[in-house]
């Protein structure tokens, strides 16, 4: 969807307590999406996961299939496809497939693979699969080109005379994002191509004020292979949750942060643990997480195009059930309708309308009160006593 202004729209991995019922996790992430397309959210990015147990989706391609036949504007991405773990030939045709299916609403997000305990299962040394994803992303790259046979031999896929059968939907091509955390691999790789970027460092201690270096990191890399980088495909990826008031979000968040970040990220990943004693109010502070009032939340975002040196064009919010299932669909709603129109300038004409009418009041209402006037005498019948002050008092 094009919009004036900011794009908006969740990057959802997911994130799922264990022990809940997973089947109906999953429904409520195809619930969700819907929801987020009723709103008017521009797009949803779906992660791929194989173990550990909080983030189910294990081919994000079946998500979008499913959710694209529910839906009717918000685009469909995956966030992120492992290109490790996949065969590029195999990545290119099912995301050209989509992108018929969806008439164009899908998207392709690269990633080297985030969780070790995926890598590991698959057999594939940490070392070698940032490696492995540039030399995928350029096999892809060259067969959704659709010019000549792609022959590539590398010590983990091989390809002979390869092309597609089946050219994108899309002109030239659907959207292609690289996830990009706190390294220069992610906007170098990015650069490249001149693809997107998906921030995930954005929402990390640090991540705000690195965002302008890492943005240079990928126009030089860009510059460096005659392309160019487009801001309005930088999408930055933040915790957020939005109700009424400020102390209200943070009540009802609080508990779900906690618990998510010690027993999946501390506990079974090994990250090490906060030293803060309030970490939520303390990542607010420092720009990483918006939790607050819509005003907050705006002033949050603010914050972060100025740390961005030049903008951005997109904002996703990392989908988690801190809050519980009304408090977090409330929260997309509050957002959608009091804080989107600030950074889409879809309001600008009404409060201006408003604006023209109550300081031309007089001139603009004063025929008007005439005409109701006539209306009455042409009729032969006296005005209404009522009538008069009432209409005496709206012309002044």
């Amino acid at each position: 969807m094009a919009h004036r202004g900011m794009n908006f729209g969740i990057f959802l991995a997911p994130f799922h307590r264990v022990g809940e019922n997973p089947t109906l996790a999953l429904a409520r992430d195809v619930e969700l999406i819907e929801w987020l397309d009723h709103l008017g959210y521009d797009e949803a990015w779906i992660g791929e996961h194989h173990s550990a147990g909080w983030e189910l989706i294990a081919l994000p391609e079946l998500v979008i299939a499913q959710v694209a036949e529910r839906t009717k504007n918000i685009k469909l991405g995956t966030g992120v496809t492992s290109l490790p773990y996949h065969h590029p030939l195999m990545v290119a045709q099912r995301f050209v497939q989509l992108d018929h299916m969806t008439r164009g609403r899908v998207m392709l997000g690269c990633g080297p693979g985030a969780l070790p305990s995926d890598a590991y299962m698959l057999g594939i040394e940490p070392t070698t699969q940032r490696t492995r994803m540039v030399e995928s992303l350029d096999a892809i790259m060259r067969l959704l080109a659709c010019e000549e046979p792609v022959t590539i031999k590398t010590d983990w896929f091989e390809m002979r005379e390869a092309r597609l059968h089946l050219a994108p939907y899309s002109d030239p091509c659907f959207d292609i994002a690289v996830a990009s955390t706190i390294t220069p691999f992610g906007m170098m790789a990015a650069g490249k191509h001149g693809l997107g970027v998906l921030s995930i460092g954005a929402g990390l201690p640090g991540g705000p004020e690195a965002m302008g270096k890492q943005w240079a990191i990928a126009e030089e890399a860009a510059a460096a292979n005659g392309k160019t980088m487009d801001r309005k495909k930088w999408r930055i990826v933040v915790n957020a949750h939005v109700a009424e008031d400020d102390e209200q979000a943070m009540r009802e968040v609080k508990l779900g942060e906690r618990l998510e970040t010690v027993s999946y990220f501390e506990e079974t990943l090994g990250r090490p643990p906060g030293r803060s004693d309030d970490p939520l109010r303390d990542g607010v502070k420092q720009g990483t997480t918006l939790v607050g009032s819509p005003d907050t939340v705006a002033k949050g975002i603010e914050r972060l195009l100025g740390y961005s040196n030049g903008g951005f064009g997109g904002l996703l919010f990392r989908a988690h059930e801190w809050a519980n299932r009304e408090q977090t669909m409330r929260s997309y709603e509050l957002f959608a309708r009091h804080v989107m129109p600030r950074f889409q300038r879809s309001t600008e004409t009404t409060v201006g309308s408003l604006e023209w009418v109550k300081a031309n009041r007089k001139t603009v209402l004063g025929g008007n009160v005439e005409a109701v006037r006539r209306a009455f005498t042409d009729a032969g019948r006296a005005v209404p006593e009522e009538f008069k002050s009432r209409t005496v008092g709206a012309a002044e």
